[in-house]
């Protein structure tokens, strides 16, 4: 796993952005994984100006989703597939054909699991997934004490998730009990994994997830065994690092060729 420590948000942006561009020059029909919240909007923003300055080509780029709440109406403004499409497939200028997503309206959910699993091993895969983490250590929707093998699959939302989410509604009540999200296995699959945290808020659980043990109380430990993890933190996503001196000294020393 490699952390990597930047000023500001915007700087981790930046980061991951040209990463991300590497990536679609090396092959221009990359699948990138893409998350929610405000934390990854940066990242969305840095590569859409990009694409705008023809620094970057996503004319190819396919999108997928990590996650989506059960119940929500197809087209409701807060629903993960509306909030994708708003926030990442048109500023990139891509057609809605290059998105997909789990059907978190279906009848039967647990079908629509295993449909959106299948369908992102027949798409080749995932090329990069970003990833943020909740105040608990989770990534996507598996809370505390998810299976580390877990495949797609609808979770129940911990009381501290519907609340840290609930800014984006009216009110608690409207935000959804359940969710249909990749599986920390399913996750792990991807080739290359960015988590990218930001704020003091989240200070415990990226120390936990970096530095601490391998748990299933703490989901994002599971990067700990992916063969190419990159977790990006600002300085206040990083102060509870017992090795930040560490971590920028060996970013420091990184040889460019090596790359994100």
């Amino acid at each position: 796993m490699e952390v990597i420590i930047v000023p500001d948000p915007a700087a981790g942006g930046e980061l991951i952005a040209d990463a991300m561009a590497d990536l679609l020059r090396r092959k221009p029909d990359a699948l990138l994984g893409v998350a929610t919240g405000s934390t990854p909007l940066p990242v969305y923003e840095a590569l859409a100006a990009k694409v705008r300055t023809r620094d970057a080509d996503a004319s190819r780029a396919r999108i997928c989703q990590l996650d989506e709440y059960v119940g929500l109406p197809y087209g409701h403004p807060e629903s993960y597939r509306s909030v994708v499409l708003r926030e990442v497939v048109e500023p990139l200028g891509l057609a809605e054909e290059a998105f997909m997503g789990p059907d978190g309206a279906a009848e039967d959910v647990a079908a629509a699991c295993r449909a959106y699993d299948r369908a992102l091993a027949e798409a080749g895969g995932v090329d990069l997934q970003l990833l943020g983490i909740g105040t608990d250590g989770h990534i996507g929707f598996n809370e505390p004490c998810s299976s580390l093998a877990s495949r797609t699959r609808i979770k129940t939302l911990t009381e501290q998730t519907r609340r840290d989410n609930a800014r984006f509604f009216d009110d608690l009540d409207e935000v959804p009990h359940h969710v249909i999200t990749q599986g920390i296995g399913t996750i792990l699959d991807a080739r290359h994994l960015v988590l990218l945290a930001t704020g003091e808020a989240k200070a415990d659980a990226v120390a936990q997830a970096v530095e601490g043990p391998l748990c299933a109380l703490v989901p994002a430990s599971a990067l700990q065994l992916h063969p190419h993890a990159t977790v990006v933190v600002d300085e206040a996503a990083a102060s509870r690092l017992k090795l930040a001196d560490y971590f920028r000294a060996t970013y420091a020393a990184k040889p460019a060729w090596q790359g994100l």
